[in-house]
């Protein structure tokens, strides 16, 4: 008694099915697998090599040796580090809404169809994102400058004496200053980009309403940006936290006024760089990340609450 045979392209249609599917898997890695490369070795390999050293501790005798968890412990107790963490947090609390709330109008303004010369106004705002940190620190540095700065001239001009914008009082302020100076333009962008995406239906329906311009602002524009507010805020926390640029080039004409532990990030280049303590500095870098992650993670939920 014989059997009937399958056709051969029977048994492999189900052999051809499997190797196609498995190149499609193959090229779909091929596509990501750059990306994964680089993200694993620009973002989680350091993080992980910054916990890493965090758990060390080098010490006169016995070298370098395992302690555990005892250099959170150490930074959790550290004065320096509360100082510096209490000070962005002030400056987080104060500069933040004044920048974001100038960006706001202004994309208002622009958006609102009634500014003459607003692509001269959209470009003159924005210029000054496109200025290195670093130049327009040491640009308003020297206009700060009570001696030779813009400061001072105004004082041998008119014969009077304003406050030192890098005293000890004032100097968190004059940073605000130049960090609302640099990003107003880049949060404005951000704002106004969202604004024109909005359907020209909802101003027609408000129109035949009879509803006014604020009402428009408050009813329409605002709530259709909402996402673009939270991720303006959501950047302008993560810049405060990580504020290092500004006071690192002021210090070298206002030591006094600047210490090692002005900013947390300060405090760690400080204690990595010029005292030799990597593991410790690891630590608190490690706390900052945390800390920065959980308030941008809490602003994220409340931004985006339905009924917010």
């Amino acid at each position: 008694m014989t059997t009937l045979e399958p056709p051969v392209a029977a048994k492999r249609a189900p052999a051809r099915s499997a190797a196609k599917k498995d190149r499609r898997s193959w090229t779909g890695w091929g596509f990501i697998g750059p990306f994964v490369a680089v993200f694993a070795l620009v973002f989680l390999a350091p993080i992980g090599y910054s916990i890493y050293l965090s758990l060390f501790r080098d010490q006169l005798i016995g070298g370098t040796s395992f302690v555990g968890l005892d250099n959170y412990k150490q930074a959790l107790e550290d004065d320096h580090f509360w100082d510096s963490l209490i000070r962005v947090s002030l400056f987080l609390v104060v500069q933040v809404p004044i920048m974001l709330g100038i960006a706001l109008l202004i994309a208002l303004a622009l958006d609102s169809g009634r500014l003459f010369g607003k692509d001269f106004f959209r470009i003159a705002i924005f210029l000054p994102y496109a200025v290195p940190s670093v130049v327009a620190t040491l640009m308003w540095g020297f206009m700060y400058g009570t001696k030779y700065g813009l400061v001072g001239d105004i004082n041998s001009a008119f014969d009077v004496t304003l406050p030192d914008p890098l005293s000890s009082d004032l100097v968190l302020a004059s940073i605000g200053n130049i960090v609302t100076w640099e990003f107003i333009g880049y949060n404005m962008l951000i704002f106004y980009s969202a604004l024109r995406v909005i359907p020209l239906s909802l101003y027609e329906a408000a129109e035949i309403d009879g509803a006014g311009q604020f009402r428009v602002i408050t009813a329409i524009k605002l709530p259709a940006i909402r996402g673009a507010l939270v991720i303006a805020t959501i950047f302008s926390i993560i810049g405060s936290f990580q504020l290092f640029n500004e006071p690192a080039v002021l210090r070298l004409i206002a030591r006094n006024a600047i210490t090692t532990d002005f900013t947390p990030n300060f405090y760690t280049y400080s204690l990595s760089f010029n005292g030799q303590q990597h593991n410790y500095s690891a630590a608190v870098a490690i706390i900052m990340g945390l800390i920065t992650m959980v308030i941008a993670y809490v602003v994220q939920l409340r931004g985006m609450r339905k009924g917010a």
